[in-house]
Order: C-alpha cells, then sequence, then structure tokens
C-alpha cells in the first residue's frame, strides 16, 4: 500500500483575509498511484457540477465554488470527509479546532472573530452522513482508506509577521506547505509516501529550498520541467517522494480536496470580517477580500464608519 498525500492552498493573493494550506491523505494499492481517482471512486463523487445526483463534489475550488450559491459544495465535501473521521464540527470554533486548532488562539485577538463559537455551520446532517458513508464505502470497496486531513489557517497579522521574516510571501507559502510535508513525513514513516503539491508561480528548482527546509535530508532529484518537479528525500531509514505539479489542483483527487477545504475555511472567516463591519453600516458592499475590491472596501470603511477604529496589521497584508 501507498500513502498520497495532496496540498493545496486557498487566499494567496487576496489583501484581506487568511492564507489557509491544508493536505488530505489516503491509502491506496500502488496500482491506482497513477490512475484517475474520479474514476475509481465515481459513484460516490463527481468533478463537475453536472449531473452529481447526490455524489460529493471534489473539484479545485475555483471551479466548485460561486459567491452567488455560496459555499455549499465546499461544505458539504468537507465535512462529509471529516464525518469518515467520525467528526462532526457544528460551529466554525469547532470546525477550526479539528483542522487548525493552532490558530484559534490567534483568531481569538480579532474583534471580527469573536462570535466564531456562535457561528453554526447550517448542513443537512442526514445527508452529509449518508455522502460520508457512500463515500466511504466507495473507497473501501477499491481497496482504500481517507486517513487525515489537516489545514494551517495563517491570520492577517501573522501572516506579516512571517513575510517580515521570511522576505516574501512565496516564502511564507513554502514554509506552511513545509511543515504540512514534514507532518505526513514523521506521520507514515514506513509507508511508500507520495506527496503531490500544487505548484505555485514559476519556480521549477525546488532542491536548494528542501535542503533548507529539511537539514540532513538525503535529496535526489527525480525530474525538474516546466510541469513538474519530483523529488525523493530520505532521512533515518524513511522515504518520502515529492511532486510539485502545475495544475495539480484539477488532476489528482487528494490536491482537489485540501483545494476545497482550504477554500472553505478562507470563505467562513471572510464572512466574520464582512458581518462585523457591515454590522456598522448596511450599505457596505461585502468583499472577498482580492486586491482591487479589499482595497475598495478598506475606503469604504474609513469613508463610512470613521469611528470603527481597526489594526491595520490585523486587516491588511503587506505585499
Amino acid at each position: 500500500m501507498a500513502v498520497l498525500v495532496g496540498i493545496d492552498e486557498a487566499g494567496f493573493g487576496p489583501i484581506l483575509g487568511p492564507l489557509v494550506v491544508s493536505s488530505t491523505v489516503f491509502s491506496l494499492p500502488h496500482h491506482l498511484l497513477k490512475s484517475d481517482l474520479w474514476q475509481t471512486l465515481k459513484k460516490s463523487v463527481g468533478k463537475t457540477r453536472k449531473a452529481l445526483a447526490g455524489r460529493l463534489l471534489i473539484a479545485d475550488s475555483k471551479k466548485a465554488y460561486n459567491r452567488k450559491k455560496g459555499p455549499k459544495h465546499l461544505q458539504r465535501t468537507t465535512l462529509a470527509c471529516l464525518n469518515c473521521l467520525n467528526k462532526n464540527p457544528e460551529t466554525l470554533t469547532q470546525l477550526i479546532e479539528v483542522l487548525t486548532p493552532k490558530s484559534l488562539e490567534r483568531l481569538a485577538e480579532y474583534p471580527w472573530y469573536k462570535e466564531l463559537s456562535n457561528y453554526n455551520l447550517k448542513v443537512d446532517r442526514a445527508d452529509i452522513a449518508i455522502a460520508s458513508e457512500v463515500f466511504n464505502n466507495d473507497i473501501d470497496s477499491s481497496e482504500m482508506k481517507f486517513l487525515d486531513c489537516k489545514s494551517h489557517c495563517i491570520d492577517v497579522a501573522y501572516y506579516n509577521q512571517m513575510v517580515n521574516s521570511v522576505k516574501n510571501k512565496a516564502n511564507v507559502l513554502f514554509t506552511i506547505t513545509s511543515q504540512l510535508i514534514k507532518n505526513a513525513f514523521d506521520k507514515f514513516p514506513d509507508e511508500d509516501l507520495q506527496i503531490i503539491v500544487d505548484r505555485q508561480g514559476g519556480r521549477t528548482h525546488y532542491g536548494g529550498i528542501l535542503q533548507r527546509m529539511f537539514p540532513g535530508v538525503e535529496l535526489k532529484i527525480i525530474l525538474e520541467n516546466p510541469t513538474t518537479s519530483s523529488y525523493e528525500l530520505k532521512n533515518s531509514g524513511k522515504k518520502m517522494n515529492l511532486h510539485f505539479v502545475v495544475g495539480a489542483d484539477n488532476r489528482f483527487l487528494p490536491v482537489s480536496l485540501a483545494s476545497m477545504m482550504s477554500k472553505y475555511i478562507r470563505e467562513l472567516l471572510v464572512d466574520n470580517l464582512n458581518r462585523y463591519f457591515i454590522g456598522f453600516h448596511d450599505k457596505l458592499l461585502p468583499t472577498a477580500g482580492y486586491w482591487k475590491d479589499g482595497l475598495r472596501f478598506i475606503d469604504d470603511i474609513k469613508k463610512h464608519i470613521p469611528h470603527i477604529k481597526f489594526d491595520s496589521e490585523q486587516l491588511i497584508r503587506c505585499r
């Protein structure tokens, strides 16, 4: 059996709201490593909204999420997968406790995140249970298992501190991604560990930065080309293969699932930010936090509610 890990983020580009990076972990027979897992699990999951017929949508979050329809698919898929692990959060606080508990203490410092424990996840629990059971049965019949999922939620103030420390936001993302890689490396030391990361930016050569992130590890370059960079890392009898792949969030089911979980957490936290400021002035228009509209939102806050003070280090990301 092999262990397949998918890693992806949501919120790398915006000026407002957190950066969230997630990993999902499956065990599967070796012959399925190069298979299309959407086909393998076609009884329980689909890659597009069309003709789902009750199956879970697992797709790149940019395709799974629609602002007009809200985070319905992000929520249903995330909660059904958590149900497979016997975890059933009912509030946003509980969701964060399950996926990214270390961020709770930092989030508690923000005025717009004070009500997370009162933010209920409004879902059809019976539907979640059925979808989860179908997914679990489909996985079992394919000799697979859904083993784990976890996230790192990097709030704005912490993000700004990290940028100042590691000099740019690409290094911030790689630092957080490396933590998830290390988690998997430590947790599955005796497995054939394959980790796929959705590749950001134009970097092709990761050898140097991997050596800095994992000092003492023996590194072998397997492949470096414009679409894929693959490496073998060994340390104290442990081994993993690490693949940075362009468009991995659309090509590999575990990466798509990580993308959706990251996006779900981010959207809920951005919704809390919007609710907080709009609560002071109902003419404020909500924002998704991306640069142009995020700057508009900041200007509107200053214009319409100048008496509401905020810490810019908590609200606005540095570049």
